[in-house]
């Protein structure tokens, strides 16, 4: 049986691409190259690249970018763009909680939920978490973005999400204290007109939960801010009013 997010993704990406949460491609970018030092001879894993949109702009300024996804639909449509773009990039049908490579990585990035987050377990979660470890030298970075379980405290979810402009309607979210989860419907129309009915579960995360799930990782130094779309920036505190955090952790 398929989870929500393989149904999700199994027939999607065009209509994903769409999405307004998609559309801060350039300036999410910018900061990567900044915390990479404008290094182009660094390596970089994307992990759950979806339809490649931080992998292709990152080849097309010079990085060799290798992107994993579970979807074989949105890494299709990945490779399309990548060839219209001219860059070469490795796109690869791989589960974020089981992969290795033989040769690691300078970076990682896991950008708008990559895999991490989705997961069904927390043990799935932390799995990734290890995968991308591994998969980094020495000194590697790892960047990524994950849901802030500081927002629905004070907000609502529903109210946020149904205000985002996006392609799918939530509806039946609840929110349960004790695990950090949030359930829902999301109803959307997939890349032939076809709607769907889903049943989402998702993780939020703490701080100080990301920084001892790192530390337990062996990740000397972690930090946190508020992702903003599109400006991603260190100089944005962390805040309640932040629906995603982002990370960024050094071996």
């Amino acid at each position: 049986m398929k989870q929500w997010y393989q149904e999700l993704f199994s027939n999607y990406a065009r209509t994903y691409d769409k999405e307004p949460f998609t559309q801060g491609t350039a300036g999410e970018v910018n900061f990567i190259e900044q915390e990479l030092q404008h290094d182009t001879s660094k390596t970089i894993l994307d992990i759950g690249c979806g339809t490649g949109r931080h992998a292709i702009e990152l080849a097309r300024r010079g990085y060799t970018v290798t992107g994993i996804d579970l979807s074989e639909s949105q890494l299709q449509h990945a490779r399309k763009k990548a060839r219209g773009s001219g860059v070469k990039i490795d796109f690869l049908k791989m589960d974020a909680r089981d992969f290795s490579f033989n040769e690691p990585f300078d970076a990682a990035i896991m950008i708008c939920e990559g895999a991490f987050s989705l997961m069904e377990t927390d043990e799935m979660n932390y799995k990734i978490l290890q995968n991308a470890e591994q998969s980094l030298k020495k000194e590697g970075t790892f960047i990524f973005t994950c849901l802030n379980a500081l927002f629905p405290l004070f907000h609502s979810v529903k109210e946020f999400l149904n205000k985002a402009g996006s392609e799918a309607s939530t509806s039946d979210l609840s929110f349960d204290l004790l695990t950090f989860r949030e359930t829902s419907i999301i109803t959307i129309t997939d890349d032939s007109g076809n709607e769907k009915k889903l049943t989402a579960n998702e993780r939020y995360y703490t701080p100080s939960e990301i920084r001892w799930l790192l530390q337990s990782l062996n990740f000397r130094k972690t930090d946190i801010y508020g992702c903003h779309l599109g400006k991603f920036s260190r100089n944005h505190p962390l805040t309640t009013e932040d629906f995603e955090m982002l990370v960024i952790a050094g071996k």
